[in-house]
């Protein structure tokens, strides 16, 4: 008999957005991780002279997600290539942009507004194709088996 491996799925595009912005961020790991991610990159943007400290503590929910991702998802199909960034510096570049995205809602500034949105918007869906590709075992991860 053959054992059954458990796997954690991947949270979706829109759990990870809404963790991001403080909700529902506590029935998953990647989302707990992507709420303090947002926040440290808040921090920065409101006190960017504690950034040699925030950037620690970001670098090391970056590597606990990696060491999540690499520990809880399906192994990839030998012919899976190799995505361009780990799933730690995806959520990193969407808490960023959901952070920058809010703080650019916050001071009205049009021009950054648009531009913050689109980032985060696109970023997202590559996020949603990203975690697609992983769990088919299509794509597979920097550093990864």
């Amino acid at each position: 008999m053959y054992a059954t491996l458990l796997i954690e799925p991947l949270p979706t595009k829109g759990e990870v957005l809404r963790a991001c912005r403080g909700v529902e961020h506590a029935a998953h790991p990647l989302l707990r991780a992507a709420y303090e991610l947002t926040c440290l990159h808040e921090s920065l943007l409101a006190d960017g002279c504690r950034a040699t400290e925030i950037d620690s503590r970001r670098a090391k929910l970056v590597r606990d997600i990696n060491h999540w991702a690499h520990a809880h998802l399906p192994p990839a199909r030998g012919s899976a290539s190799v995505h361009t960034e780990t799933l730690g510096a995806v959520l990193d570049r969407l808490a960023h942009y959901t952070a920058t995205a809010y703080a650019a809602l916050a001071s009205a500034a049009d021009d950054a507004l648009g531009d913050a949105w689109e980032s985060l918007a696109e970023l997202a869906i590559g996020y949603e194709d990203l975690a697609a590709e992983l769990t088919a075992g299509r794509r597979r991860l920097p550093g990864g088996p």
